[in-house]
């Protein structure tokens, strides 16, 4: 979902909203019990608590997003319709994005979607990785969180359609949360960062792979599919200001009706 989307559902609401308003405590009045109401007036006020529900749902409650690429495999996959929590961080303003009530911190292993930092007008998913004041380390394919390695074990195999192979799967417990991620420990690693991103100087680039010291107020966001995602390794941190919500629930997938439910 784009933020260009949030304006122009705003712009429909006030539209409608000054429709409605008029029609109700001023044309109303002027008109006699056997004038017909203009097509822009009968559109415009019907409207209007149709837009206003949904702008009130997705700004506040939760918002629909669509799963577009592999990055977040095997946890989700392309084409899923999940829904993402709005308020368990505390609410924010819609379009100028201002923090308006307090919420629980993320935590490590959530899933969340964020504004993208390189284009803000992008949304992204991925997960929780790195928290505010941490130390990342992803070397030689292995995960590290403040010195200590993220426990992983081997589960089996798992089948990309879209590219015919099989991935290794393993078991990754990233503090209370285990999930699942793909990794090929065989494959060519190559961490280059896309942009000269904020705190940049927060990270070192090696051969064997990355550290990173987590700012404040930022957090560091890995894809479940790590060989195949360009996330917090290439353009940097996000930060607590972008986060849209916490991803919680698979409400759809036409291709795969099966995983309607699942997820967290």
């Amino acid at each position: 979902m784009s933020w260009n989307f949030s304006l122009i559902l705003f712009l429909a609401l006030i539209l409608t909203g000054a429709v409605w308003f008029a029609d109700r405590f001023f044309l109303r009045k002027k008109r006699s019990p056997e004038d017909k109401n203009p097509w822009w007036v009968e559109y415009g006020a019907s409207f209007f608590p149709v837009i206003l529900f949904v702008f009130v749902l997705r700004s506040f409650v939760v918002e629909p997003f669509r799963i577009p690429s592999g990055s977040m495999l095997p946890t989700l996959q392309a084409g899923d319709l999940i829904l993402v929590n709005k308020f368990s961080y505390g609410l924010r303003l819609p379009i100028i994005h201002t923090k308006v009530t307090e919420g629980s911190d993320p935590k490590r292993g959530d899933v969340i979607v964020f504004r993208y930092p390189v284009d803000p007008s992008v949304d992204y998913i991925k997960r929780i990785v790195g928290l505010p004041g941490d130390e990342v380390a992803y070397l030689n394919k292995r995960l590290f969180i403040n010195g200590k390695e993220v426990p992983m074990k081997r589960d089996g195999e798992y089948f990309e359609p879209d590219r015919l192979a099989y991935e290794s799967q393993f078991l990754e417990q990233l503090g209370d949360v285990e999930h699942k991620i793909l990794l090929d420990l065989q494959g060519r690693q190559d961490l280059r960062p896309v942009w000269n991103y904020p705190y940049r100087n927060n990270c070192q680039y090696r051969m064997d792979g990355m550290v990173c010291k987590v700012p404040d107020n930022m957090y560091f966001a890995m894809g479940d599919n790590r060989d195949n995602s360009l996330d917090s390794r290439f353009w940097g941190f996000v930060p607590a200001e972008n986060i849209v919500g916490k991803a919680f629930f698979i409400w759809m997938n036409f291709s795969q009706p099966s995983r309607i439910g699942s997820f967290e």
